[in-house]
């Protein structure tokens, strides 16, 4: 009984649970201010729950954990930059940035998808490596990139784009304080809240299509769907145009929420912690569904908020990017090593 509780569970969920409970019990003793802090756990959520979903589609059609995703952010990089070079504000920015980050992303997935099909068994570590080269080329798209907006150029005659993009007057939190309201000194960021479920409304109603429901097929009986007439190659590249698609309105959301835009280096390692959300959610390398992305998510992103103020009255000390280094290595090690990382989820 206790093993079956502890497989449905999972090990890496059950561990960051604990050790999250512990950190909340260690900010109520030290009197820290717990309505800003579950604020920002919900923020943090709501801000990461995209990409940690976009996990989802490739995982069903097999290909696994889309390592790839930064093809799809780097997209919408250009999207939100481009709405920045054009003069956008407000709610026109942000449906301006989307709606050209979303056909660039599907493009880039789709592309991607075409290659993971030539080297299947090996996804992760030809996506891992892609998703590196590919952030590395556009450090020199970012240094050549003819844009001339003072915003984003380097100031005095320097060449290409800041290594951060400061949003402030163009969408900054724009959904983050709509028809936002306060708990007990928890401001509570309800257009973001509302986008997250909206988005996990159409892909839950897209896995229920007929498509949706081939690609699970695909994923879990590539020999079966392809005697049921179906094209296993064609499937996984949809997965990864969705995927990739979905990561590049996700850092859309990612970066309206945080302030700012962060070119060059900065997508490099997005999708490991993505990839460890949705794994600490309990999903396996070859089954995820939509709440344990969403339990994933908030787990991980939990766990990152809260444990630097408690960090800092503890030991006078900053270990929240250490521990979401740890964390997030930690838990894509026990997936792949797990002898049944084939199976199903935990």
């Amino acid at each position: 009984m206790g093993n079956d509780i502890m497989n449905r569970i999972g090990i890496p969920r059950l561990i960051i649970s604990l050790f999250l409970a512990f950190l909340v019990a260690a900010a109520f003793s030290y009197g820290l201010p717990m309505g800003q802090i579950f604020s920002a756990m919900l923020t943090r959520f709501g801000m990461n729950a995209l990409l940690v979903l976009a996990m989802i589609p490739t995982i069903q059609a097999g290909a696994g954990p889309n390592f790839g995703l930064p093809f799809g952010i780097i997209c919408g990089l250009i999207g939100a930059t481009l709405a920045i070079e054009l003069d956008f504000s407000g709610f026109p920015a942000l449906f301006f940035a989307v709606g050209v980050s979303i056909p660039l992303g599907a493009i880039a997935g789709w592309l991607y998808g075409l290659l993971l099909n030539r080297v299947k068994g090996q996804e992760m570590t030809v996506g891992t490596y892609m998703g590196f080269s590919i952030v590395s080329l556009m450090c020199i798209f970012w240094l050549m990139a003819p844009y001339t907006s003072p915003e984003m150029i380097w100031p005095y005659g320097g060449d290409g784009l800041r290594v951060t993009v400061v949003l402030d007057g163009r969408m900054e939190q724009i959904l983050d304080r709509l028809w936002s309201f306060n708990i007990r000194g928890a401001a509570i960021p309800t257009g973001l809240l509302l986008v997250t479920a909206f988005s996990c409304v159409l892909l839950w109603l897209f896995m229920r299509t007929r498509t949706g429901l081939a690609m699970s097929m695909v994923g879990s009986n590539p020999r079966f769907a392809e005697a049921s007439g179906l094209s296993v190659n064609r499937y996984r590249v949809l997965a990864s145009t969705i995927s990739c698609a979905m990561g590049a309105a996700g850092i859309i959301i990612y970066s309206q929420s945080y302030g700012f835009i962060q070119l060059y280096q900065a997508p490099l390692y997005m999708a490991l912690y993505s990839v460890s959300a949705i794994l600490i959610g309990g999903a396996s390398l070859r089954r995820a569904t939509i709440t344990q992305a969403l339990v994933g998510a908030f787990l991980f992103n939990g766990l990152l908020v809260i444990a630097l103020p408690v960090a800092n009255v503890a030991m006078d000390s900053d270990i929240s990017e250490i521990m979401r280094v740890i964390i997030s290595n930690g838990i894509i090690l026990y997936a792949l090593t797990r002898k049944e990382a084939g199976g199903d989820a935990q």
